[in-house]
């Protein structure tokens, strides 16, 4: 395989993490007699730009479907972090009536109903139907499109130029970037702005996230690699800043090249250094995620198996992504986790795919009093364990197996 940004041969590995379904293809109950579509989920490093990637296995109209079961609006967290985001950009570019506001991947509406609480002006780009049929509910304006330059023409002819494009969360799960980015170089005024957020790939390879990677993240992403994704793409990086969300991101802020330059601020450079200092350019610096992955599988099965044996009852919270590419890495089943409750009714009463461990509504949690919850979306700990506070009063407790297992 060749590398999605530059081209060139891929030919350092970073994991393997086996074979198992798109961990978003959440099973319904007449699905569970069929056999689940198992591909491989390998991911290399290119030794040129540096662009961690996913190998080519599976396709974005596989992934991003009509039954797509991923919902922003299920986490306060998440809702708070676009509300706080929209109040931000208002206030730094001024924007208000007479701007045009762009969010891709704009899912079901969790950002953009801010913007438009606002009195701004806002279309959404999201080709996943499920989502954009939520959104609609909200009142707003919605492309069920995936996106590119030639989507961003048609936008652009329909009067969408943009002062802000908002892209949390997307830039990972696209197939080609170059043609994603040009795309934002093709819809965005000359004096506009871009923000790209992405889980940052230090802490990535900082906190052994391994459980972050899957088929429906096609990129793992650096300042490095962003920067030189969008020079190649008539973009240019001018601020960075680090977010606390999915265990530590960056929000990048992008203009036209060819636009009305905003100075590059000094810690775009900061940022970059620290990566060099880390080692991003080596491939020492990738060498140990596969060993780290490997004690966190161990570790999570030899718990799962001493509660089972001393008669525990071990349940889930959070039917994430990154929980099912833990536990079918794992190989963990539903004799050793009972069910996963989840808060996003698209997901109850499905299965996850590839374990087939049942998902439940949170509600069972204190029906059933189990001895252990174990939180799979480990960057919304505080959150669950929050909403969940009842458990602690029979005397249960909260697990965390990632970066390492913690019973809490």
């Amino acid at each position: 395989m060749n590398c999605r940004g530059c081209g060139t041969p891929l030919v350092l590995p970073l994991i393997d993490l086996g074979t198992s379904p798109p961990s978003n293809a959440y099973l319904r109950a007449d699905q569970l007699e069929q056999a689940e579509a198992w591909v491989p989920l390998k991911v290399a490093v290119c030794q040129t730009c540096w662009l961690v990637q996913t190998e080519d296995y599976t396709r974005a109209d596989t992934l991003f479907d009509a039954d797509y079961a991923y919902f922003s609006s299920f986490s306060s967290t998440w809702l708070a972090h676009a509300e706080h985001y929209v109040a931000q950009m208002i206030e730094r570019f001024g924007l208000d009536s007479s701007s045009r506001v762009v969010e891709v991947a704009a899912n079901d509406g969790y950002l953009l109903q801010y913007v438009a609480g606002r009195g701004i002006p806002c279309l959404g780009v999201e080709p996943t139907r499920s989502t954009a049929q939520a959104a609609r509910g909200k009142g707003l304006e919605i492309r069920e499109l995936f996106f590119g330059r030639d989507t961003a023409l048609q936008l652009r002819e329909e009067g969408w130029a943009a002062d802000l494009m908002a892209a949390n969360n997307v830039l990972a799960h696209v197939p080609d970037i170059n043609d994603f980015l040009r795309g934002f170089a093709t819809l965005l005024k000359p004096t506009g702005v871009a923000t790209f957020e992405f889980p940052h790939l230090l802490a990535l390879m900082a906190g052994h996230q391994f459980d972050t990677l899957y088929h429906e993240h096609y990129s793992y992403l650096s300042l490095t690699a962003v920067q030189t994704l969008c020079e190649r793409n008539g973009l240019e990086v001018f601020d960075v800043g680090g977010l606390p969300t999915h265990g530590g991101s960056l929000r990048v802020f992008v203009q036209r090249a060819d636009g009305e330059r905003r100075d590059v601020l000094p810690v775009v450079r900061q940022v970059l250094d620290a990566e060099l200092a880390a080692g991003v350019k080596t491939a020492a610096f990738y060498a140990t995620l596969a060993p780290a992955a490997e004690r966190i599988k161990h570790d999570l099965l030899r718990f799962l198996l001493q509660a089972k044996a001393e008669g525990k009852r071990v349940v889930g919270y959070g039917a994430a992504a990154k929980g099912n590419t833990l536990l079918n890495y794992a190989g963990v089943r539903p004799d050793l986790l009972a069910w996963v409750a989840d808060a996003n009714p698209h997901k109850q009463g499905k299965f996850l795919p590839g374990s087939r461990i049942p998902v439940v509504s949170p509600e069972r949690i204190a029906v059933e009093q189990p001895d252990y919850v174990l939180v799979l979306p480990w960057n919304l700990l505080q959150e669950v364990s929050q909403q969940q506070a009842q458990v602690r009063e029979w005397g249960g407790r909260f697990v965390v197996a990632v970066p390492e297992l913690t019973v809490l």
